[in-house]
């Protein structure tokens, strides 16, 4: 597979500095620069220009700290520029406020098939830490409050010296397809919580000892009750809500048989290539197509091209 961006909020385009954001001195470098620009979040909303070709609104990065003065981290270099983010918390939405004129925020899901592709994997990265960030300041070995370190990519406990890192849950997420009928077919799936209509590809979290493709077969037999013989992998995506790694496959499977659990899936709908092709343009008489942004519409759109197991 090529290093494509074939997936919303894949694509960062920045460069992350991974081995010089360690240094604390070349941070405050960094931010002390004049072209040193932030990007800002309220409450994991990122804040997007007005406009006919919607894109990241962009502050000076000595602008944004006078609005949030200690909630920043440093996201990487575009060329050789610094770039931040910030992010505002609080039920006042900031353009009221200190941000007026500046631009609407904007759900990350609703933004994301809003932005370009670079735009949305920068906002979906700095939301991916920012909650990261907000869901574990406490040190896991002593308790203990732990402090930013690294702009934001880990937290340190000063009690115990324990480095915390973000975290990233690795999910296979799969398009089951079966060939010994008289044409090929894949399986979709519905959770009860979605909107009428609504189909997907199967998915599940990895579970500790566990392989991808362990995985993605535990999950086809629990929720659907068919039995995994081949495994393919097609793309990856991250997936900022909070912070995952969607894995995506496709999966032969040996029967046609599929019945939903009940628990994850409330039903579930065999389709040939032309009838995936008819949901997946809106055509479908009782199925819709997983969301544009989703991992599981580029899985059923490469089936529907001719990508087999």
């Amino acid at each position: 597979m090529p290093l494509t961006a074939l997936n919303t909020f894949a694509g960062n385009p920045l460069d992350r500095a991974g081995d010089r954001r360690n240094d604390p001195d070349w941070l405050v470098e960094q931010g002390a620069r004049d072209d040193a620009l932030a990007l800002v979040l309220w409450e994991g909303r990122p804040l997007l220009e007005a406009g006919d070709e919607p894109r990241l609104a962009w502050l000076a990065l000595s602008h944004a700290r006078a609005v949030v003065p200690d909630r920043e981290l440093f996201l990487g270099l575009w060329k050789d520029a610094p770039v931040f983010a910030v992010e505002v918390e609080g039920s006042i939405d900031p353009t009221h406020g200190p941000l007026q004129g500046l631009g609407t925020f904007h759900e990350m899901r609703e933004a994301a098939g809003l932005l370009s592709g670079p735009d949305a994997a920068m906002a979906g990265t700095a939301k991916s830490l920012f909650d990261w960030r907000r869901r574990h300041g406490f040190c896991a070995a002593c308790g203990t409050e732990s402090e930013n370190a690294c702009g934001g990519w880990k937290r340190v406990c000063p009690a115990c010296g324990t480095e915390h890192f973000p975290r990233v849950d690795p999910v296979t997420i799969m398009l089951p397809v079966y060939r010994g009928g008289a044409e090929p077919i894949c399986l979709l799936g519905r959770q009860a919580a979605w909107p009428e209509g609504r189909m997907s590809a199967l998915a599940g979290f990895l579970e500790p000892g566990e392989t991808i493709e362990e995985a993605c077969a535990r999950e086809i037999e629990e929720e659907a009750g068919l039995t995994v013989t081949a495994v393919r992998y097609h793309s990856s995506q991250p997936w900022p809500f909070p912070s995952q790694l969607m894995i995506g496959l496709i999966a032969e499977v040996d029967s046609d048989d599929a019945r939903p659990d009940q628990t994850e899936l409330e039903a579930v709908a065999w389709l040939t290539r032309s009838e995936a092709a008819e949901v997946l343009a809106g055509r479908h008489p009782a199925i819709k197509a997983p969301p544009p942004i989703a991992i599981a519409r580029t899985l059923l759109q490469a089936w529907v091209d001719g990508f087999e197991v």
